[in-house]
């Protein structure tokens, strides 16, 4: 369990959500002077579970306590792809849309990332294996092979909270400009000169 004293030691903390309805993955990540560190993932097993409704209440209340937990400042979860099964898609966007309202109703902000961009800021592929993904969190945040959890499902959601770090911190270019010449051009005010 970690302590509310334990938790203000970071700048900013995201928790990222992988949906699923037989597996649930999250990961929490701390931000310190600009460097993310991972404080926890893990899974939300949902199989014993055979109602479907029964799964869905599980993953409120488990992404509830989560949220409490830990205190995240913001939510970044994947995005549900586009598959052939339209009930399989049904059932994961229901999932996705419960885990929105659990961090919703505590007032988290949300950012929703697709697969493919949460696989290319992680690794520089958009179609990279989740092997992959894994092996480049691991690099990135210096996680103990021994950290780390046989489901995939744990390592795509820390990817998550990884890749809106990563969008969150790029600076802004104002809507607009082409450049970074023009933008400070049209923003001498907010540009540092020496």
């Amino acid at each position: 369990m970690t302590s509310n004293n334990t938790l203000r030691e970071w700048d900013h903390i995201i928790i990222g959500i992988d949906p699923g309805t037989n597996v649930m993955g999250y990961g929490i990540l701390g931000v310190k002077s600009k460097k993310p560190s991972m404080i926890a993932m893990g899974v939300i097993e949902l199989n014993k579970f055979e109602s479907h409704y029964l799964r869905l209440s599980r993953i409120f209340e488990r992404v509830s306590m989560l949220v409490e937990q830990y205190l995240p400042d913001e939510m970044a979860i994947e995005a549900p792809f586009f598959g052939k099964n339209v009930q399989s898609m049904l059932k994961l966007g229901r999932a996705q849309g419960v885990a929105m309202a659990a961090a919703l109703s505590r007032d988290v902000p949300i950012a929703e990332y697709e697969p493919r961009k949460i696989k290319m800021a992680i690794t520089g592929n958009g179609a990279a294996s989740k092997e992959q993904v894994q092996e480049m969190l691991r690099r990135i945040l210096d996680i103990p092979r021994e950290n780390l959890l046989p489901q995939l499902d744990a390592t795509d959601a820390l990817a998550a909270a990884l890749c809106h770090f990563y969008e969150s911190s790029r600076p802004q270019v104002e809507k607009g400009c082409k450049s970074w010449k023009e933008f400070i051009a049209k923003n001498p005010d907010k540009v540092k000169k020496g």
